[in-house]
């Protein structure tokens, strides 16, 4: 088809094509049509119209982007495209600690003021650590006792400001980024010289407002300060010229104080010296100002949730809002799942009930107090005869025993370079594929990039160990240790005298520590307790110390003393590790489960194909615990006179 090239093409954005076209329409013009355009000074001045039309092009689109929430890139426009769905954005966290103070003192009554402030040291930094709001507590005795106080990391700061309307950019803004809106408490005084203040409260629900509602609205400004401004006397109440706004709040280092567990007392509280500080829980809890993939992510949710908890998928959202923390979260209803504090989380249906599954960026469970205090936080959104439960996260060890054959005619690398690489293609699988809840193992993937870690591996056998830690308690009791996926059991009594299936760390019994012992099982569906003897010959102390359900990969001990624990991977501990093999090589996570790697005790190992190198075959079979190898060789070519 021809081109009229009297017609200037506007198709194209990038600075050669836009040139490019000029020149073609220019060059169809009669005036022009014996110019040397690159040659002559009208190059010059189309390169400014195609620098002038790429510039406009260029901010066309990026306008167009951030016109949407899914392709915005400023946090601006991301953070307006949030507030219009009715998201509020996570400003940062800063860790909170819980204490007990104890004041010695005659005084019938003592307030810890807010601002009281209590030092602490994480990793050789000094941090401090302050109330956010006056506590007044009574004599009991000899003592003015303060319990359970909460207590948030960072500097307590106050701002004041003086409403003025003729000023239109007037703007409420927390001073710094740092801040920490959790802690915001905003107090309206009258006026300079009525020093009468009424507190307000955030607002959450716009159609509980009236004209007279103390209530103040917050949001994330373009520089990435948090702006306080006030409703317009017909949404809530309107302030006055001369009204003074204080903003009480915290300025955190976020999660520089992750852990601090010792707290050190201000000189005096109240007047009182004589001050003791009990740690209740450590400092947990400090996080970052929202990332722009979560606000991607969570405002339509949020949206979608409509600002009650009814479905899995609401519970979800609310849980990541309500709990900055959040790195992963597993949500499950009653008929799906229960939980029970001797059993664990297990299949058994529990209706009326909503088990949340939190895995932290700390790595650490939930605190009881973080518990609580997330449970509280869902009262407003969930549906009135759902029972939110929050339950730890578990995690399942995967041991893997990697073996494999490789071409040496084929690398430079030596045999311990390419377990490295393998070594790498693992860790790499773990962190990208495991470590969350719903992050299926998948046998064939991992083989398939441990085949692809260097071109002369040639082939690879991985097998799959499952590994779980228990804590034991100082007493005699019973534990149930759920894999959530079926152990291998080809048979009744498969591997007996060898040990089954089942192994474990070292435990010691009924408070002696003379003898050592360890968990195996008879095939047959019952736990046993043994002891090994100098020369490695097991003998049992127990052989139904509990029962074993292979088809569902559950463990449940009797009533046991375990009194102390032996080391782990040559590492102080208090937990038991107990390994299962599985039915299969695919390892599928259930409800609270994650799956990871054990990179410490998983094993590489490998050896040249003899295929490869010297023309030479072999095929193992395997039967029961005996492998019979057939080599084979190349028959001579009769038609060939050399090889």
């Amino acid at each position: 088809m021809a081109t009229n090239n009297k017609k200037l093409r506007v198709t194209e954005l990038d600075f050669d094509s836009i040139k490019s076209n000029l020149k073609v329409f220019l060059k169809a013009q009669t005036e022009f049509k014996d110019y040397d355009f690159e040659g002559s000074g009208m190059s010059v001045l189309l390169d400014t119209l195609a620098y002038n039309t790429h510039y406009l092009g260029y901010n066309a689109n990026m306008l167009a982007n951030e016109m949407f929430l899914d392709s915005a890139a400023l946090r601006s426009s991301i953070v307006s495209h949030a507030k219009t769905l009715g998201y509020e954005v996570s400003s940062a966290r800063a860790p909170i600690g819980v204490i007990n103070v104890n004041l010695t003192t005659s005084e019938s009554t003592a307030t810890m003021s807010a601002g009281t402030a209590f030092t602490t040291t994480v990793d050789g930094s000094d941090y401090q650590f302050v109330t956010i709001a006056d506590i007044t507590s009574n004599n009991t005795g000899s003592a003015v006792p303060f319990d359970s106080v909460n207590i948030y990391e960072g500097t307590y700061i106050t701002t004041n400001y003086v409403t003025n309307y003729s000023n239109v950019d007037q703007k409420f803004l927390l001073s710094d980024a740092r801040a920490d809106t959790t802690t915001l408490t905003v107090k309206v005084q009258t006026s300079s010289s009525d020093t009468s203040t009424t507190t307000y409260t955030k607002a959450t629900d716009i159609t509980q407002l009236s004209a007279s509602s103390t209530v103040y609205f917050i949001q994330e400004t373009d520089s990435g300060l948090h702006q306080v401004y006030f409703g317009d006397g017909v949404v809530s109440k309107a302030l006055s010229d001369g009204n003074i706004v204080q903003l009480q709040y915290v300025v955190t280092n976020r999660t520089a104080a992750n852990g601090a567990a010792a707290f050190s007392s201000p000189s005096s509280i109240d007047g009182i010296t004589s001050v003791t500080v009990t740690t209740v829980s450590n400092a947990t809890g400090g996080a970052s100002v929202e990332s722009l993939e979560s606000i991607k992510l969570n405002a339509p949710l949020d949206y979608a949730a409509q600002g009650r908890c009814v479905t899995v998928d609401d519970y979800t959202t609310y849980a990541k809002k309500l709990f900055p923390n959040t790195q992963a979260v597993s949500v499950w209803g009653g008929e799906d799942g229960s939980y029970d504090t001797s059993t664990g989380v297990s299949s058994n249906p529990e209706y009326g009930k909503v088990f949340i599954s939190i895995k932290s960026t700390t790595g650490a469970n939930l605190t009881t107090v973080q518990k609580s205090n997330l449970v509280a936080a869902f009262s407003p959104y969930k549906v009135a005869s759902i029972t939110p439960v929050v339950v730890d996260a578990e995690t399942t060890f995967l041991i893997l025993n990697t073996t494999f054959n490789y071409d040496s005619t084929s690398t430079t690398s030596t045999k311990d370079e390419l377990a490295s690489f393998i070594a790498s293609a693992i860790s790499s699988y773990n962190s990208s594929d495991l470590q969350q809840f719903n992050s299926s193992f998948r046998h064939s993937k991992l083989t398939g990039l441990i085949d692809d870690s260097d071109t002369s591996i040639l082939n690879n056998t991985t097998t799959v160990t499952m590994g779980k830690f228990f804590t034991p308690v100082v007493s005699s009791t019973s534990y149930t240790i759920n894999y959530n996926n079926a152990f291998y059991n080809p048979y009744t009594g498969y591997n007996t005298a060898a040990g089954g299936i089942i192994s474990s760390t070292g435990f010691y019994l009924d408070n002696s520590l003379e003898t050592e012992y360890f968990f195996d099982d008879d095939g047959s569906g019952n736990l046993r307790i043994y002891s090994l003897s100098s020369s490695r010959v097991r003998t049992y102390f127990n052989t139904t110390a509990g029962t074993i359900n292979y088809s569902t990969g559950v463990i449940s001990t009797t009533s046991l003393l375990i009194s102390a624990v032996s080391d782990v991977d040559g590492v102080a501990s208090l937990q038991i590790r107990v390994t299962a093999l599985p039915n299969s090589n695919d390892i599928v996570p259930v409800r609270n489960q994650i799956l990871e790697i054990d990179t410490v005790n998983t094993t590489t190992g490998g050896s040249v194909d003899a295929q490869a190198t010297t023309g030479l075959g072999y095929t193992v079979t395997s039967t029961g615990t005996t492998s019979t190898t057939t080599v084979s060789t190349p028959s001579s070519n009769p038609t060939s006179s050399a090889y």
